[in-house]
């Protein structure tokens, strides 16, 4: 899928649709851009480790399929189906598929 940068309000999409298990590694799709949010579909498979990262913008998870590790400043947290993640901008943070994972991240810009 292509990312679509929408200058309409309205969107929709089923999710469990657009989820697809890479061999290894990670498989991610932007859903949907616009002038201050990105929405990107992460789909990791099972033992994929994304190593410890900032971002410069604000981040969520929410946590579609699947079971995995977040390593949030330091703290670990268990991420499985319904779990919701606020990231603060700057904030270092790892993750771990326990098995084969799936989940929304939203960035967002900040404002001052």
């Amino acid at each position: 899928m292509t990312s679509k940068t929408v200058s309409t309000p309205s969107f929709a999409t089923q999710l469990r649709e657009q989820i697809e298990y890479p061999a290894g590694g990670v498989l991610s799709k932007v859903l949907l851009k616009d002038n201050n949010c990105q929405y990107t579909l992460f789909c990791l498979a099972s033992g994929t480790e994304i190593s410890e990262h900032t971002s410069t913008r604000n981040a969520t998870v929410h946590v579609l399929q699947g079971r995995g590790i977040l390593t949030l400043e330091g703290r670990e947290i268990t991420l499985e189906p319904g779990i919701f993640v606020f990231m603060p901008a700057n904030a270092p943070h790892a993750l771990k598929a326990e098995e084969n994972f799936a989940f929304l991240l939203t960035l967002s810009e900040i404002t001052h």
